[in-house]
């Protein structure tokens, strides 16, 4: 296998200091380093990278997807609903998940669940087309 993980990700925000309060005080990553046209942040396993610049989120269903334990996930979606954050799409699929958009727009998802938990529901109720690999 060549790609072995993800190394970073990278958002661009208008305001960084109302964007690395949305990250750090909502979502709970932690501060690393900032400078005048950006900031890093981490959370286990997760190299955040916010980027001062014009953001121009996408308007299709691309999204990033943060795993949350079960016994935090009622919390944390209550903080990014009470704080007032977009909700973009109502969850249809296995597993709790909250869909919002950050401070710039880009779309977010809390979920519970991984990649086997989605295969196994899908043997239960499969996608239109659904096609398996071996």
């Amino acid at each position: 296998m060549i790609i072995s993980g993800i190394n970073h990700i990278t958002f661009s925000v208008k305001c960084l200091n109302i964007s690395l309060q949305f990250y750090s005080d909502v979502l709970g990553f932690k501060p690393e380093v900032r400078w005048d046209k950006g900031a890093y942040l981490s959370s286990p396993g997760i190299w955040l990278c916010l980027s001062l610049g014009q953001a121009k989120p996408s308007r299709d269903y691309s999204h990033l997807a943060f795993s949350v334990n079960e016994g935090q996930f009622d919390h944390l979606k209550q903080q990014i609903v009470a704080a007032g954050y977009g909700i973009w799409q109502d969850n249809s699929s296995e597993g709790d998940s909250l869909y919002f958009l950050d401070p710039d727009g880009h779309k977010l998802e809390i979920h519970c669940g991984d990649l086997q938990q989605r295969l196994d529901s899908l043997k239960h109720n499969p996608y239109k087309g659904l096609t398996w690999y071996e």
